[in-house]
């Protein structure tokens, strides 16, 4: 099946609100924004705390909720009645698995773009721990950090998760990327998200077929401990889909607003 093209904005379509993942920001959906906005939809890409442009330093996000917050100031801020599609992309799927636990009135979907999709049977750290091993090369943690810190070094990214992106934007990554935390602690101290709330929400995925990080075994098997409503695939993209099938991706989360429109 070839990929939807990025389809104009139904009348009365959702909000699109577009979730970074560990060590990035917002400018990462520069180019699936860009070409959502061209075709009418109304798109949001927020930096999570201590992300991108936002301020603050990790020490000052200690809890998976404070970092997550700025996502749920945004849904909190929607007008009475409004709804948005949620994409996560990579760990920014657990950003969106905790705004749709929280604001399940205010979530039409949730789009999981090769990223960790908990379920609401395990804790919420779960999804994370079961990881296949994977070689983080240069990567840097610390464990004694509060919250415990991950920086993706330079060849981490470039070989496992921006093979088939464009040079210029891992280029732009090492500007930007910053240390960030995968919250472990945090999130196995929590419960199970619910059936009734994150669990009532529908879910779409996009598996990316070329990804070496999470690998696509991997996202099968979430898909399989999650009920979802869709999944998509995209057959050439990386862990970076933003950046190796912008057209694609965003062509299918075009698709999916004005469907839950």
């Amino acid at each position: 099946m070839s990929a939807p093209a990025v389809a104009a904005a139904a009348e009365g379509a959702r909000r699109i609100i577009l979730v970074h993942g560990t060590g990035h920001g917002g400018w990462c959906w520069y180019r699936v924004a860009t070409l959502l906005r061209t075709a009418g939809h109304r798109v949001d890409a927020p930096d999570l705390a201590a992300s991108g442009a936002d301020a603050r330093s990790l020490h000052d996000a200690p809890t998976f909720e404070d970092y997550t917050r700025p996502l749920l100031d945004l849904l909190r801020a929607l007008p009475v009645g409004e709804r948005a599609v949620l994409v996560g992309h990579s760990f920014g799927g657990m950003s969106i698995a905790l705004a749709a636990e929280v604001f399940p009135e205010k979530v039409a979907a949730a789009v999981f773009v090769t990223a960790f999709m908990p379920d609401c049977i395990n804790l919420r750290s779960h999804v994370i721990e079961q990881l296949p091993l994977l070689d983080w090369m240069d990567s840097v943690t610390d464990a004694e950090h509060v919250p415990p810190l991950v920086f993706l070094g330079p060849e981490f990214l470039r070989q496992k998760l921006y093979q088939l992106s464009p040079p210029e934007d891992y280029t732009l990554s090492q500007s930007l990327a910053r240390t960030s935390s995968y919250y472990v602690a945090d999130l196995q101290s929590q419960p199970p998200f619910s059936e009734a709330r994150y669990g009532a929400v529908c879910k779409v995925y996009v598996v990316c077929k070329q990804d070496q990080a999470m690998v696509e075994p991997y996202q099968r098997q979430m898909v399989a401990s999650c009920a979802v409503a869709e999944v998509r695939e995209i057959a050439d993209a990386d862990h970076m889909a933003m950046f190796s099938a912008p057209a694609e991706l965003a062509g299918h989360l075009a698709d999916v607003a004005n469907t839950f429109a």
